[in-house]
């Protein structure tokens, strides 16, 4: 059955760096294993991948971002945003204001976010996490 992923980030950086490698690791195991869903990346990612690039990469951002649907901030993010902030914030549990963002948009669309970033994302209520298993392993 297919679903609708957003990619997080550090899944999109194992894949860039799995394509330059001659075998393929656990970012492109896992497409290979999910040919049939339809890949997104919320504007935050985006975002973080045009700031990893100088001005004359835009091409080579654009080509990049080109396979996967683009998801935009809407009033829906923005709430899901803020509810989730003041959750982490009176728990003592936040994140990174990117990722907190990341997180709103994957809840307010209702899609699991795919990353190897577990039980950092796993602390947003409502979100579902789709783990990868990574090489390097989980970060928090």
């Amino acid at each position: 059955m297919a679903r609708a992923l957003i990619l997080e980030t550090t899944f999109l950086i194992d894949l860039e760096r799995e394509t330059a490698h001659p075998r393929p690791g656990p970012a492109l195991r896992f497409l290979e294993k999910n040919t049939e869903d339809s890949l997104y990346l919320t504007f935050t990612i985006a975002g973080e991948l045009a700031a990893g690039r100088d001005a004359a990469g835009r091409e080579a951002w654009e080509e990049f971002l080109a396979p996967f649907h683009l998801l935009s901030c809407t009033p829906e993010v923005c709430w899901r945003y803020g509810e989730a902030y003041r959750y982490l914030r009176e728990n003592g549990r936040l994140i990174g204001t990117n990722d907190l963002w990341i997180a709103a948009t994957a809840v307010a669309f209702a899609m699991p976010l795919v990353t190897r970033n577990e039980r950092h994302f796993r602390r947003v209520p409502g979100l579902q996490v789709l783990a990868y298993l990574a090489e390097s392993g989980g970060s928090d």
